[in-house]
């Protein structure tokens, strides 16, 4: 898995669209009448600091997160949920569904499993259309698992895709936020169990921490 590159940072300016998008990490209940527009995860948590640090700006913070989403999910609904709002910085976290859907139990959703290759080619496409529409600066955030157990199948099929974001960074000039090489290192003092049930969906804390992350990596 790939280290902590941490040079290029995010430029804000007055007036800038920040659209974060994703599955249901970044979803997060943000549809819900308690906890709209952000959710109550690591959105929520860096949308609000964004906008503290920076209140004398005119900033517009979208969160289009979508529980269960894969990459397939995301290019259906990119034009309406990415393209139309014009972001100038753009957060895209996917990546976990798409690995998760080939162990689930329920053939119907194995079927609908992403492999590496399709993730790669789908996720470059969309990509692309960002930068043709609206070039947005990009922030690709990594798929990952709160998991120190090295013979989990799941967890070993994980790297490949973390590889693909970081291909795709290289390929658009976007920074990573890199957050399975940040949570291989905390999970030395922090068991998994603490950060996740299921090893995925992070505590509320664990968001709060994910947030942390983002921020320092864009210096927002």
């Amino acid at each position: 898995m790939k280290g902590v590159p941490m040079a290029k940072q995010i430029t804000l300016k007055d007036g800038d669209t920040i659209l974060f998008i994703g599955d249901s990490i970044t979803d997060a209940d943000r549809r819900s009448d308690a906890h709209a527009p952000f959710g109550r995860g690591y959105v929520n948590f860096a949308a609000n600091l964004i906008i503290a640090r920076h209140a004398q700006m005119s900033l517009k913070l979208i969160n289009t997160g979508i529980s269960g989403n894969t990459v397939r999910d995301l290019k259906k609904r990119w034009q309406r949920d990415c393209l139309d709002h014009n972001p100038n910085i753009l957060s895209v976290m996917i990546g976990i569904n798409d690995l998760w859907r080939r162990f689930d139990a329920r053939p119907e959703q194995v079927a609908n499993a992403v492999y590496p290759e399709e993730y790669e080619v789908t996720y470059r496409d969309i990509l692309q259309q960002a930068a043709s529409h609206c070039h947005p600066q990009l922030i690709l955030m990594e798929p990952f698992m709160f998991c120190s157990a090295p013979d989990n199948k799941m967890f070993q099929g994980l790297p490949p895709y973390i590889d693909i974001v970081h291909r795709l960074a290289k390929e658009f000039d976007a920074l990573v936020v890199p957050l399975q090489a940040h949570i291989n290192k905390a999970l030395k003092s922090v068991p998994p169990a603490k950060w996740a049930g299921d090893m995925v969906h992070p505590e509320r804390w664990a968001h709060a921490w994910i947030a942390e992350r983002w921020l320092e990596a864009t210096g927002l």
